[in-house]
């Protein structure tokens, strides 16, 4: 069972708030019977709904992981015609980033049409986490690495990773884990910023349970249903 404005919303109609001033109007039948009432539940598979005389078909939901190559855009249009990430997807699936990776970055992104799905994996009071591994120039003191975990601060907002681990490091180069449960504007280029240290390359390797692994760049593949399940679990 679901409320009826979240059955609307899921299928398209409008938002779940957009969806309420629907059935205020008295523009939805459920059953062949006008309803005006909110928070009515139904059932998505036995009921018929109707809004403006036509049948609502329940959307389908999507949830797909997609290595992001470097130079592809995370978002819904670009007026200067860049790839987009929906340009990796099949084109009628209509599906929506979930949460970012800059321009520069690389890595595992989520696509859905769940926005209950995308708010759990990018609000910040769900504390999911996220795994990058950064390239850096130069060797990256261990000092720096408890500055980033403390926390720093660039354009008024404090900036800080749970983990900051050096994987691997000699004079020219470094190679750093951070684990993140945020998701604030190019977050790991402005804390690194803070700290004058170049970024070669950034690549996100991990969503909650879910790995990079070996998905090939710019390809896709779809959650598995335990790991859309776990995920969905996460408070």
């Amino acid at each position: 069972m679901v409320r009826l404005q979240k059955f609307l919303a899921q299928a398209g109609i409008a938002s779940r708030r957009a969806s309420e001033a629907v059935i205020r109007e008295g523009r939805v039948e459920v059953n062949g019977q006008t309803v005006t009432r909110q928070g009515i539940q139904i059932d998505p598979v036995a009921d018929v709904v109707s809004v403006d005389g036509q049948m609502i078909q329940p959307l389908r939901h999507r949830y797909v992981a997609v290595h992001k190559p470097r130079g592809v855009l995370c978002t819904r249009k670009d007026e200067k015609q860049r790839t987009i990430l929906s340009d990796l997807l099949p084109s009628d699936w209509d599906l929506k980033p979930v949460g970012r990776l800059d321009r520069d970055s690389e890595g595992l992104i989520f696509a859905t049409n769940d926005g209950d799905f995308a708010l759990r994996i990018t609000h910040p009071r769900y504390e999911v986490t996220k795994v990058y591994q950064v390239e850096a120039e130069g060797r990256v003191p261990h000092r720096t690495l408890r500055l980033l975990t403390q926390g720093v601060k660039h354009g008024g907002q404090m900036l800080r990773a749970q983990k900051a681990t050096l994987l691997d490091a000699n004079r020219s180069r470094s190679v750093v884990e951070l684990v993140l449960t945020e998701g604030k504007n190019r977050e790991i280029r402005r804390m690194f910023a803070t700290q004058e240290i170049k970024i070669i390359r950034l690549i996100r390797m991990q969503i909650g349970s879910v790995k990079l692994g070996e998905l090939p760049t710019g390809k896709w593949r779809t959650l598995t249903k335990t790991e859309i399940e776990i995920l969905q679990r996460t408070q």
